[in-house]
């Protein structure tokens, strides 16, 4: 059971970037998945989460506007857009699925699940 992530990079200013996060060993419908992210001295913040069964999203106020998730059913897999990229994005992004509701920034901790290893989006001015 694990989740992989992958899609992180360096980009410049006003790019864009898309992580994707699979999923094996289990199945994504009853999940909620999605990113979080923590920056060195910064707290951790959900970003963005999607759960499939009840089409619900979340996005964090940072984000809206800019970011679109997506899920994959038969890939097993979902996505995150990243447009408009801001030095201000620059973090490690940790991809989240848990048994739990896609409506705040702290689904990641709402209930026990898996995460992925991380991937590092770095946005230079």
């Amino acid at each position: 059971v694990q989740l992989v992530e992958s899609g992180g990079g360096l980009v410049q200013t006003g790019e864009s970037l898309t992580l994707s996060c699979a999923a094996s060993g289990f199945t994504l419908d009853d999940y909620t998945i999605g990113w979080f992210r923590q920056a060195p001295g910064k707290e951790r913040e959900g970003v963005s989460c999607i759960k499939s069964s009840d089409v619900s999203t979340y996005y964090a106020d940072s984000v809206k506007g800019r970011f679109t998730i997506s899920i994959h059913n038969l890939r097993n897999t979902a996505y995150l857009q990243m447009d408009s990229l801001k030095p201000a994005d620059t973090a490690m992004y940790y991809c989240a699925a848990v048994p739990a509701p896609c409506d705040s920034g702290d689904f990641y901790a709402a209930a026990p699940g898996y995460w992925g290893q991380g991937t590092q989006v770095t946005v230079s001015s």
